[in-house]
């Protein structure tokens, strides 16, 4: 509603030429209507294929671009849509005779409206084009759209299961990102493979989002296959996101509450970041991207920038989401270092300008192994930091638990206290390493997969924490002082505190 207010204004505050970026052609024809409607004026409609037509029937069947615009030049009022006219507005005849027109309009009310899903304006026309983003439905446009495929389909006898007010709410945001067609094709499908449409499908919409994600080539999707019960220990981020959680309803806007931004994860290499960040959108039934900042750096001028925002469009336009941005030290480390080229720079200044204006339900789960290369300003950005520290023995009791459960295995086959003990100053992924590594010895010299057996491969073992000491001891020393922990011992009875330098190998 807002986008047509808008057109609405320039149309009628005299503005010659709106660019409207868009692949929803029925949508903007229906506003188009709505407006030329209300403002009692023509609606016409010109593409390559049919000429120029107005209120069904075609008043010229001339196809060529300059014969469109001399069609409209002859025309004293009117909305004149021109289809994929991106096509032919960098011909040196068409730009001229776009500026003649521009000129002619100001003692008339016409106003040319292009439609395109991609911009190109030439420098020519860049003083007299108006560029609006016709934004994805919304989520009211996206609730009408669930209303009328639900009754389409009751009146063919299938009955879509809706459920509870909040149940409703969750599969229409579910469907946020898609096209008002892509949404009623979705929806389509899945009332016809399962008779009904219900919390428990909103799956396979996700997988639908998907193709949106592989096409654009910026980011990457996951499947939520990750969530909390797959993570050991770290209680107190989890306590804290599922609060979160909450804020994504109708409930947390009505009573003021402003959705989260994102978080950042700092902490040792192999205790549970990326982990963290796969097991929040499986939590929360959001689909996960993967931004790999280094695919958007370019080799032109202003092309890196261009690619960060097209990234950064499409994670909005499958909002709600969760953007997982691994190890953003890397991209970013030389704003702070002095190895910036210019490029760092700029990107840097589009994702914090993003951070701080976007207003779609888009969650950051950044992963850090090395903050102190961070620029403060970008660490600011961030609802929290969480310092994910070692496991503490209650933790790693659980990590052990949960790997051996994954492999099917029967934990009370095993000694866990005595393997959590044996096990101190390893990481998440080291335990996980090291009953992967006593399965192969299992496979490969037919022995028993037992405790002893873990219990000889963490022997064999040099954690992190014991061949990088100094490195580590740092970065434990910093996050504990300056953020918040992922796990806090008092929520933990029995942990007790690490000390690197205490750890030593037991015989």
């Amino acid at each position: 509603m807002e986008t047509k207010k808008n057109i609405k204004l320039l149309i009628k505050s005299g503005y010659p030429v709106i660019y409207l970026i868009t692949w929803e052609e029925d949508r903007v024809m229906y506003m188009c209507s709505s407006i030329a409607e209300e403002m009692k004026k023509n609606l016409y409609l010109w593409t390559v294929t049919d000429g120029m037509i107005c209120a069904d029937k075609v008043i010229s069947s001339a196809k060529t671009p300059y014969c469109a615009l001399e069609l409209i030049e002859a025309k004293d009022d009117g909305i004149f849509i021109l289809r994929d006219f991106h096509h032919y507005i960098d011909d040196h005849i068409i730009k001229r005779k776009l500026r003649d027109l521009v000129i002619s309009f100001r003692n008339s009310s016409r106003t040319i409206i292009i439609t395109s899903p991609v911009m190109k304006i030439p420098v020519e026309l860049e003083k007299d084009i108006t560029v609006i983003d016709y934004k994805l439905p919304s989520l009211s446009e996206m609730d009408s759209i669930f209303s009328l495929v639900a009754d389409n389909f009751s009146s063919q006898g299938i009955n879509i299961s809706i459920g509870t007010a909040e149940e409703r709410e969750e599969i229409v945001k579910s469907l946020l990102g898609f096209s008002r067609r892509e949404a009623e094709q979705i929806l389509a499908k899945v009332a016809v493979m399962k008779g009904k449409i219900g919390t428990e499908h909103i799956e396979l919409i996700l997988e639908e989002k998907e193709q949106i994600i592989r096409k654009a080539g910026f980011l990457e999707f996951y499947p939520y296959l990750e969530h909390f019960s797959h993570i050991g220990g770290l209680n107190n981020l989890k306590k804290w996101l599922n609060k979160r959680a909450l804020a994504f309803t109708q409930k947390a806007r009505d009573f003021g509450l402003p959705e989260p931004k994102g978080i950042l994860l700092t902490g040792l290499p192999g205790c549970g970041k990326s982990l963290c960040a796969k097991a929040i959108a499986g939590q929360w039934k959001k689909p996960l991207l993967h931004f790999d900042l280094g695919r958007v750096l370019g080799g032109l001028v202003g092309e890196s920038e261009r690619n960060m925002r097209k990234a950064l469009k499409i994670a909005e336009s499958v909002a709600p989401s969760i953007l997982w941005i691994d190890e953003i030290e890397k991209a970013f480390s030389g704003v702070i270092d002095g190895g910036d080229s210019g490029v760092t720079s700029r990107l840097l200044g589009t994702l914090l300008t993003w951070m701080e204006e976007h207003e779609s339900p888009v969650f950051i789960v950044a992963t850090a192994n090395n903050i102190n290369i961070l620029p403060e300003e970008l660490i600011r950005r961030f609802d929290e930091v969480f310092f994910v520290d070692l496991p503490y023995q209650r933790e790693r009791e659980e990590i052990f638990r949960i790997h051996l459960s994954k492999r099917n295995r029967d934990t009370r086959d095993f000694n866990m206290e005595l393997l959590a003990q044996k096990s101190e100053g390893f990481s998440g992924s080291e335990i996980e390493q090291v009953i992967v590594s006593s399965i192969f010895d299992t496979l490969s010299d037919g022995v028993d997969f037992n405790s002893d057996l873990i219990l000889k491969n963490i022997k064999e073992t040099f954690p992190l924490s014991v061949s990088m000491k100094e490195r580590l001891d740092l970065l434990r020393k910093t996050g504990k002082e300056r953020f918040r922990l992922a796990s806090v011992e008092a929520d933990l009875p029995g942990f007790h505190e690490i000390n690197l330098g205490d750890i030593i190998k037991f015989s």
